[in-house]
């Protein structure tokens, strides 16, 4: 007899960033918490996967997403949302304060909280905003908003302009060991802008938007760390330079770490060119100097994760002219299949990556997940790194389908992903997935 609450997963390659580990194995899940690990596992009552020929990691954690609940149903929900992650094999992700009302009460995170775990497939982690309203003229209720279940603080959509306010912030947040999210952008630097500012831009008469107002916002960002102690995430770093000055700090001691999304990893300022909204996003992509230095920031470590940086919008908004059409992009469904077609190739191998977005994103936000050791929760994904396919965004269970990546080749697909011991995507391996029964404990 087959337990329902077990699974045996069997002649899998097993990579665990977390130990180094990479070996072909087993992993025994019961009652959603991985109980042993190793090359000769076995059980009388578990429900087995071959998995002969795939590999087995922890599922993904997507820092950065917009859930777009509540308040922007039309752009995502929890259910489509969190359906997106599963199909790219993340198993956690963790949703920006920048809804309508904006996440800066006990209540607004409450929601989250509890709705997501009703209409949601993968755990869902809420960001508190820094300032009320994300007007950058109060700071929000620190203590209260970490109590109820917030991960992080963050403005992201805006940056915060005023210094003092950010720096009691900061200095609020060392009460509660919870790291600030900065969304680096000096909006009298980019105001009115759409693109990079150079020379595409002034190729195809965008106004622009210069490296600067990033770079600016990164210095003083660290700077005000380093003064107060706060732990500083850089957020959707774009830029060479703020690459360089995050270097520098880091080895000085300020604790300060840093994500990239594959969009700045993969393209530059000339996918604008046609006036092609699907790339259109902020901070906006830069040049190929620019993007060379991500990489070697991804390299030497000094960029610590890969966010999606997800923000879907409607159809309608994306088909508007570029200046009229929002900022943002969609990119759970294809940041994994991107990521290991595309990056190690530039010098990345695949354990390297796989930390990116699993052990860092844990490590900054203290999340209890990550690694492959027994106790743990069972949060995997499954990835079969063989077959070409093409990324179309029609299939996605995403609402937002804008993503400059369309018609893009990749090799490998998402076998399964397992959250909590439950099967919530398969999309041919296993009959008994069922994305709308599954529900994280």
């Amino acid at each position: 007899m087959v337990d329902d609450n077990v699974i045996l997963i069997k002649n899998a390659r097993i990579l665990d960033p977390a130990s180094g580990k990479d070996e072909t194995g087993s992993v025994l899940v019961k009652n959603g918490v991985i109980e042993k690990i190793g090359k000769s596992v076995s059980s009388k009552v578990a429900e087995e996967i071959d998995a002969q020929n795939l590999w087995l990691f922890p599922g993904l954690v997507d820092m950065h997403v917009h859930l777009r609940q509540p308040g922007q149903d039309s752009k995502e929900t929890f259910a489509t949302g969190t359906r997106a992650a599963a199909a790219g094999g993340v198993t956690r992700v963790v949703t920006m304060a920048n809804t309508i009302p904006v996440l800066d009460n006990k209540t607004g995170i409450e929601f989250v909280v509890e709705r997501s775990k009703s209409e949601g497939c993968v755990h869902v982690h809420p960001v508190g905003s820094v300032s009320k309203g994300l007007e950058g003229k109060e700071i929000s209720d620190i203590g209260e908003i970490v109590l109820a279940g917030a991960v992080a603080l963050s403005d992201d959509g805006k940056g915060v302009m005023d210094a003092q306010l950010f720096r009691r912030a900061m200095e609020y947040s060392t009460i509660f060991d919870v790291p600030i999210i900065s969304h680096c952008e000096d909006h009298n630097l980019s105001q009115g802008g759409a693109m990079n500012e150079g020379q595409t831009s002034t190729f195809i008469g965008l106004p622009g938007i210069p490296a600067e107002a990033e770079t600016v916002m990164v210095s003083r960002d660290i700077l005000l760390a380093k003064c107060t102690g706060a732990r500083l995430h850089i957020a959707h770093v774009s830029c060479g330079e703020s690459v360089d000055l995050i270097r520098t700090y880091k080895k000085r001691g300020v604790k300060v770490t840093a994500e990239t999304a594959m969009h700045y990893l993969l393209l530059t300022d000339k996918a604008v060119e046609g006036y092609n909204t699907n790339a259109k996003m902020n901070p906006p992509l830069r040049t190929e100097e620019d993007r060379q230095a991500l990489l070697e920031g991804l390299r030497d470590g000094t960029i610590d994760a890969i966010a999606s940086d997800h923000a879907p919008h409607t159809r309608g908004e994306k088909s508007q002219e570029f200046d009229l059409a929002p900022f943002g992009i969609v990119g759970l469904e294809t940041t994994l299949p991107l990521m290991m077609s595309y990056l190690p190739q530039q010098g990345l191998n695949p354990l390297d990556l796989i930390r990116q977005m699993t052990v860092a994103p844990c490590e900054i936000l203290k999340l209890p997940a990550g690694k492959l050791e027994p106790g743990m929760i069972a949060d995997l994904t499954l990835w079969n790194p063989t077959g070409e396919s093409q990324i179309d965004p029609n299939l996605f269970f995403s609402k937002g389908h804008s993503t400059p990546f369309s018609g893009w080749k990749v090799t490998g697909r998402v076998e399964a992903t397992i959250v909590a011991g439950r099967v919530v995507y398969a999309p041919s391996y296993s009959p008994a997935a069922s994305l709308a029964a599954a529900r994280p404990s």
